[in-house]
């Protein structure tokens, strides 16, 4: 299994994983455990998505019947834009692995850099991006503070690694002026309509490891109308139909790929066993140069997680 060593700590996280987001509750606790059987060893999950304590029921079942030992896989979280306070990263963090049925996380991650107003997780949770009357209310908490509040639960060995997601690069170097413990990971939308050139470039040059969420670009956004008129890669992209003709492999792998040959792990989902079993198989071949450069032209700069569509005053990526 293909893995990249984490800053700090050394960590050896794997390369291709599989993504929680949209996992539904029903079927979370069979999917994390047909993933285990399937060879997955990463899994990434965050409070926002709704399904930890099914995923942890998973994992609890796969641990107990022997698939894996805990320190055989690795689980990533997020803290939410609504817990950005210090003691609510602690709480939430507790929360979050009382859900999973784990002592500790491997990565921890700050979702968005966006603060938002505490609700507490009995009124609702997840509690999302709005209040109760539908309205966006931000809270003035700095991403500093989330940050040390990170690392006391490194301190106090809640979690193995820490890092961020959907950061810039302003923010990125601001962050690693007062870390105390290194950013280990950068998540980011990535995907050849989203290639973000610069931004992996620096997070490279500081060491520290990326994490590719939508590798398939806008597969995931259509249901939710967020697709933009994007055509599918996974369909109707002549490039990548070509390249597909061309190694006898899938859309998918194709696109994963062309992420993970350049270093940048991925975390896809699927609920069927056999695109499952492709996705995980996605490192055994390799692309050549002018097929990795073709994808990359494909570039339009075209996001499609924008929190600023939902509220102008959340405009990160600005």
């Amino acid at each position: 299994m293909a893995t990249v060593t984490l800053k700090g700590t050394g960590a050896k996280m794997p390369l291709v994983g599989f993504g929680l987001w949209k996992v539904n509750k029903d079927t979370c606790a069979d999917t994390v455990y047909n993933a285990i059987k399937h060879g997955y060893r990463l899994f990434d999950s965050a409070g926002d998505y709704g399904n930890e304590k099914y995923s942890g029921e998973g994992l609890a079942r796969a641990l107990k019947d022997g698939l894996v030992k805990r320190e055989d896989v690795f689980i990533t979280s997020k803290v939410w834009n609504t817990f950005h306070a210090r003691d609510h990263v602690k709480a939430l963090a507790k929360k979050q692995l009382a859900d999973w049925q784990l002592d500790y996380f491997d990565l921890f991650l700050i979702h968005f850099p966006i603060s938002l107003q505490y609700v507490d997780p009995s009124h609702r949770y997840p509690p999302e991006w709005f209040g109760d009357d539908g309205k966006v209310y931000l809270q003035n908490t700095p991403i500093q503070e989330t940050w040390q509040a990170l690392e006391e639960l490194v301190d106090e060995g809640l979690v193995k690694n820490i890092g961020v997601s959907n950061f810039q690069g302003s923010l990125i170097l601001d962050v690693i002026r007062y870390a105390r413990h290194p950013v280990s990971v950068l998540q980011i939308e990535h995907h050849p309509y989203l290639t973000q050139e610069p931004l992996v470039k620096l997070a490279k040059d500081l060491g520290i490891a990326l994490t590719a969420y939508s590798s398939f670009g806008p597969q995931s956004f259509y249901e939710l109308n967020m697709g933009q008129g994007a055509t599918s890669l996974l369909k109707e992209n002549p490039v990548i139909n070509s390249i597909c003709e061309q190694t006898g492999k899938t859309h998918a792998q194709i696109l994963l790929r062309w992420a993970t040959q350049r270093g940048i792990a991925v975390i896809p989902k699927s609920n069927n066993n056999e695109r499952l079993e492709q996705n995980y198989h996605s490192q055994d071949f390799d692309l050549t140069p002018e097929q990795l450069q073709a994808i990359s032209g494909l570039n339009q700069n075209l996001r499609f997680n924008n929190p600023g569509d939902i509220d102008p005053r959340l405009a990160i990526f600005a």
